[in-house]
């Protein structure tokens, strides 16, 4: 293989940008080599038969950066993907996509560190809100908490089913001083303000509605069964908690 300049090819400078590196006999980009883009991105890294093919790293114009396997010019294997607002992506890519384990951290510092589907979260994850410390542990649907999951503060935690990234239908708020509180949440109409026609507009919310107190249960809970273990107070719960 030979090191050839771009100037000795000016119409796929034209096409393709400028290259400096390696080729194969045939004359397309093969092996270590560095292409300016017509765009302005930059590239440099492993190339095969012409295509990004390899450990690379790719430079956006507007301030973004990949570094990682290439395969066929697509992200594909493992690479971090730096983001203009200050964001980061860690983990595995699937044809240019978010796919299989990695850690996103926002620009806001908050962390979710699990499985991603198709660029989104699915799968099990854990997301940590940086600014309060709370997290959520569980499973992720096209992007939404949903299932069985906990959602764990600094002196207590949920735990319960959840869709469309709100707690639904029995669960449990386990506190750190010894007892866990039982209940379920639904929804409740709520009244509006009228609307242009006359009538009161309502809108769901969520309401928690506590049923007893327990001791804590040694086994491990599923929601929606009955409870078990542990020693049972006969008191109600007469407030209920927020996540």
């Amino acid at each position: 293989m030979s090191t050839i300049g771009s100037d000795y090819f000016d119409d796929e400078r034209n096409k393709l940008g400028e290259y400096e590196g390696d080729r194969n006999e045939a004359g397309e980009r093969h092996g270590d080599g560095k292409a300016v883009l017509p765009s302005g991105d930059v590239y440099e890294g492993r190339y095969e038969n012409g295509q990004r093919h390899g450990q690379g790293t790719y430079r956006f114009k507007n301030g973004a950066r990949y570094v990682g396997a290439y395969q066929q010019n697509m992200k594909h294997g493992q690479g971090t993907f730096y983001y203009p607002d200050g964001s980061k992506y860690e983990g595995s890519w699937v044809e240019d996509l978010r796919q299989g384990h990695g850690v996103y951290t926002y620009s806001n510092r908050d962390t979710y560190d699990g499985e991603w589907l198709h660029h989104i979260r699915h799968g099990q994850g854990v997301y940590l809100h940086h600014e309060t410390g709370s997290k959520y542990k569980g499973l992720w649907v096209n992007g939404k908490m949903a299932s069985a999951g906990e959602f764990i503060h600094s002196n207590h935690r949920y735990q319960g089913n959840f869709v469309y990234n709100n707690p639904c239908g029995p669960g449990k708020y386990v506190f750190d001083i010894g007892c866990e509180q039982h209940g379920e949440y639904q929804q409740t109409e709520q009244d509006r303000a009228e609307g242009e026609w006359g009538e009161l507009a309502s809108t769901a919310v969520l309401k928690w509605i506590p049923k007893c107190i327990t001791g804590l249960t040694p086994t491990p809970w599923t929601p929606g069964k009955d409870i078990s273990g542990g020693e049972k107070e006969t008191a109600q719960a007469e407030e209920g908690a927020e996540i």
